[in-house]
C-alpha cells in the first residue's frame, strides 16, 4: 500500500520537521524545569546528581519518548484509537492516559494564571516586602481543607485569559494554531529566559549559589532516593507516557525521521534544565548575599513557593526589579502556555476521533468543560490545596503507573515492541536495536515500579502534607479512581468516528497479529 493511500487524507500535518521539534519541546519545557530541576538537583547531591540524571535520560527518557512516537507515528491517532489500533485491549490504556491529561491541564492552567498575575505585579513590584502573606493571603486568600465555592476574583480574569487563549489556538488547527504558537513561543521563552540567566551569574553571590547547585556530594550515590529523584526528573519533565507524544507524533508526516527528532527534543529539554538551574542558584546566592545569610538558610528553593515566594523577594533587591521579574514571570506564562497546549491537544484529538466531531467543536466543547472545572475547584479559596493534592497523585501514581502499564502491554501482552522498534527504523536515521527493547520492556519498567511502590508507600503510611485523611482519599487516591472510571466508560462507547479501513504504514512484519 502507498504512502498516500495507507494515510488518512485529512489529517492534519505539522508543516515541517522543525514545527514538530518546537512543539514536542514546548511541550517538555515547561514550568518543571524552572521550579523543579534546580531544588531536585541541589538536594539531591548536586553535580553527583548529573550522573543518575543522564543514566536515567539515556535508560528511561529516551526509550519511553521513543515508544511514544512510535506508537503515534504508526497509527496516526491520539491514544485511544493509537493504542486500539496497535492492540484493541490497549485502547483503555489511552483513555487512562486522556483522563490524566484532562486532570492535569485544569490546574496546569490555573498556575499560568497566577503566573499572568505576577507578570503585572512585576510592574511596580506589588508583592511588597512579604512575598508569603501576599502570595498566600492577599493573592490567592488560601483557606482550610475543603470544597470551597468563593472564586478568587484575581485569579478568575487572567484564567479565563487562558482558557480562551486556548480554545483559540487548538481551533485554528495543529499549523495555523498549535504550531505557530510554540514556533513564535519557544525563541521567545530562550531569549527571554537567557537574558535572565546572563543577568543573574552577574549578580553578586551568584557564584556562591552555583557552588551550592554544582559542587559534588559523591555520597549521595549510594542514596536510593537520589535516584528515584533522577527517574523522577526526567520522567515527569520529559512528557512522556501519557498521552502528549503520541498525539503530536501522530501529525508528523509519514516519511519523518523520528529517533533523531526525538533526540533533539529529550536534550533540548536538559539543556534547559540546565540553564534554569544556572539561573535560579545564581539568584538565590545573589538573596543571600543581600539577606547576609548562609545559602542553606534559604527556604522555598523548588516548586510554587520559589516562584511566587522566593523570586518576588529576588525581584525586589535586584536593580530593574520590575524588568527581571516581568522577564521572568512571561517565561513561566510561555513555558506553562505552550506544555498545556500539548495536554489540552490530547483530550481533544481524542474526543474528535471517538465521537466523529469536527476539530472545532472538540476544541470548544473540550475548553469550556475544562474551563468550568478549573474554575470550579481551583479558582477558588481551597484551591492551591487542592491543586497540590490533584498534581501529587495525579503524576506520581497515575502517570507513573499508566508508564508501566503501557509498556508492558506493548511489549509483553501485545508483543508489538519488534513492530514498533522495525517502523522507527523504516523511517529514522538514528537506528534502534534489540536494546531499547530490553530497556522498554524490562528496564525502565522497573525503574518506574521502584519509584511507583517507593511513593505508594510513603502515601499509605504517612498521608500528604498533614491533610485530613478524608481529603487526601477525595482529592488524591479519588482522582485516581476518577480516571480508571473514566478509561472504562469511553472504552465501551463506540467509536462513531473510527476509521474502519486504516492500514498503518509502511507494511511490516507483524501487523496482522
Amino acid at each position: 500500500m502507498t504512502d498516500t493511500a495507507a494515510a488518512n487524507p485529512e489529517r492534519q500535518t505539522w508543516t515541517s520537521n522543525r514545527g514538530f521539534i518546537l512543539a514536542a519541546i514546548g511541550s517538555a519545557v515547561g514550568l518543571g524545569n524552572i521550579w523543579r530541576f534546580p531544588g531536585v538537583a541541589y538536594e539531591s547531591g548536586g553535580g553527583a546528581f548529573l550522573i543518575p540524571y543522564l543514566i536515567a535520560l539515556f535508560t528511561a527518557g529516551f526509550p519511553i519518548l521513543f515508544l511514544d512516537y512510535a506508537i503515534g507515528h504508526r497509527y496516526r491517532a491520539a491514544a485511544a484509537l493509537a493504542l486500539r489500533r496497535l492492540w484493541r485491549k490497549a485502547e483503555v490504556i489511552g483513555w487512562f492516559q486522556t483522563a490524566l491529561l484532562f486532570i492535569i491541564s485544569v490546574y496546569y492552567a490555573v498556575v499560568i494564571a497566577w503566573a499572568m498575575s505576577y507578570f503585572y505585579f512585576s510592574f511596580g513590584t506589588k508583592w511588597g516586602d512579604d512575598t508569603q502573606t501576599f502570595f498566600l493571603s492577599d493573592y490567592l486568600q488560601v483557606g482550610e481543607p475543603g470544597v470551597s465555592a468563593q472564586l478568587v476574583s484575581g485569579v478568575a480574569l487572567p484564567l479565563v485569559i487562558v482558557w480562551v487563549l486556548i480554545i483559540v489556538v487548538l481551533a485554528l488547527g495543529i499549523a495555523k494554531g498549535i504550531e505557530k504558537v510554540n514556533v513564535i513561543g519557544i525563541p521567545l521563552l530562550v531569549l527571554g529566559f537567557g537574558a535572565l540567566v546572563i543577568r543573574a551569574v552577574t549578580l553578586p553571590g551568584a557564584t556562591d549559589g552555583l557552588n551550592e547547585l554544582f559542587t559534588p556530594q559523591w555520597s549521595e550515590l549510594t542514596n536510593l532516593s537520589v535516584w528515584i529523584a533522577a527517574y523522577s526528573q526526567i520522567f515527569f519533565s520529559m512528557s512522556i507516557a501519557f498521552g502528549i507524544m503520541i498525539a503530536y507524533a501522530s501529525f508528523q508526516r509519514r516519511k519523518a525521521n523520528m529517533t533523531s527528532s526525538g533526540l533533539v527534543v529529550g536534550f533540548a529539554n536538559s539543556s534547559f534544565e540546565l540553564l534554569a538551574g544556572i539561573g535560579v542558584f545564581s539568584a538565590l546566592g545573589f538573596l543571600a548575599h543581600q539577606s547576609n545569610i548562609r545559602f542553606a538558610e534559604l527556604e522555598g528553593i523548588t516548586g510554587p513557593t520559589l516562584s511566587f515566594i522566593t523570586f518576588p523577594k529576588i525581584v525586589s533587591e535586584m536593580p530593574g526589579s520590575w524588568f527581571f521579574g516581568a522577564v521572568f514571570f512571561g517565561s513561566l506564562v510561555i513555558a506553562g502556555f505552550t506544555s498545556l497546549v500539548s495536554l489540552v491537544v490530547g483530550v481533544s484529538v481524542g474526543m474528535q476521533e471517538k465521537f466523529g466531531l469536527s476539530q472545532r467543536t472538540a476544541a470548544v466543547g473540550v475548553g469550556i468543560v475544562s474551563a468550568l472545572v478549573s474554575f470550579g475547584l481551583f479558582a477558588t479559596t481551597t484551591g492551591l490545596i487542592a491543586l497540590d493534592t490533584v498534581d501529587q497523585f495525579a503524576n506520581n501514581i497515575g502517570v507513573v503507573g499508566s508508564a508501566i502499564i503501557m509498556c508492558v502491554t506493548v511489549v509483553w501482552i501485545a508483543r508489538r515492541g519488534p513492530l514498533l522498534r522495525d517502523h522507527l527504523n523504516a523511517v529514522s536515521t538514528f537506528k534502534l536495536g534489540n536494546t531499547w527493547l530490553v530497556l522498554i520492556g524490562v528496564f525502565a519498567p522497573l525503574a518506574l515500579l521502584v519509584m511507583l511502590i517507593d511513593k505508594v508507600m510513603g502515601l499509605v503510611k504517612d498521608g500528604y502534607e498533614g491533610y485530613p485523611d478524608w481529603y487526601v482519599n477525595t482529592f488524591g487516591w479519588g482522582t485516581i479512581v476518577l480516571a480508571v472510571v473514566f478509561a472504562i466508560v469511553m472504552t465501551v462507547l463506540s467509536w462513531n468516528g473510527r476509521d474502519e479501513s486504516f492500514q498503518p504504514w509502511p507494511p511490516l512484519k507483524g501487523d496482522e497479529r
